[in-house]
């Protein structure tokens, strides 16, 4: 079981930055792929990035690259988004989840097997 607290949303206005955080209880990150999901109001869930540890490798949506950074402490369980050069239709609750790493990382919802209750970010026009 792993339990997930986002941090770190709140009011930007465009053209500037956020640092989401992502805690994690239980157990390490190790075990598992790790990923950031948003959802704007009246709109679907959609994937924004993914980092898996066992091979190192991360995954961006088309709308976020060049813009969003996925990293992580390991040893603090603790993954970070860093959001740069935010638009108003970055606004949305964002959302990290943990998926087992014995599969691929995934860049859909039903790829994660826990989620934290999510963190608001709004960006100004």
């Amino acid at each position: 079981q792993v339990q997930l607290v986002e941090s770190g949303g709140g009011l930007v206005q465009a053209g500037g930055s956020l640092r989401l955080s992502c805690a994690a209880s239980g157990r390490t990150f190790s075990s598992y792929n790790m990923g950031w999901f948003r959802q704007a109001p009246g709109k679907e869930r959609e994937f924004v990035a993914a980092i898996g540890w066992r091979i190192g490798s991360t995954i961006y949506a088309d709308s976020v690259k060049d813009r969003f950074t996925i990293s992580g402490d390991n040893a603090k369980n603790i993954i970070y988004l860093r959001m740069d050069s935010l638009k108003p239709d970055d606004t949305a609750v964002y959302y990290c989840a943990a998926g087992a790493a014995i599969r691929p990382i995934a860049t859909i919802a039903r790829g994660y097997d826990y989620w934290g209750q999510g963190t608001q970010v709004t960006v100004s026009s």
